[in-house]
Parts: structure tokens; sequence; C-alpha cells
């Protein structure tokens, strides 16, 4: 009986990993994936405009 206690902990853990990747993957697209992608996007755009700061010249 010892083997079935070395292989209940990795059979749940599959099975769990099976499911997450299932979830994962049926909430990628969809109605809202536009705006998701806009709001990264948009997310993205500010924080590289903030990390570049104001540009100064000097002459």
């Amino acid at each position: 009986m010892e083997y079935v206690n070395a292989l209940v902990p990795p059979v749940v853990m599959a099975v769990f990993f099976g499911g997450l990747i299932r979830v994962i993957v049926k909430t990628q697209g969809g109605a809202a994936k536009a705006k998701e992608d806009a709001a990264v996007d948009a997310a993205l755009a500010r924080a590289e405009s903030a990390s570049q700061g104001p540009q100064t010249t000097k002459g």
C-alpha cells in the first residue's frame, strides 16, 4: 500500500494542473479580449512614458 501513498500526491497535482490549464485556455479570447488588450496597451504606454521621464536638451 505504500505505492498508493507515493502515487496519490503526483496524481492529484496532475489533475489540478490539467484543470488550471483548461481554465486558462477557456478564458482566453471572448467578448472582453479587445477591451483587455486595450487596457494592457494603455498601461504599457503609461509605464513607458513614465520611465523615459522629462526630456531635456543641453545646448
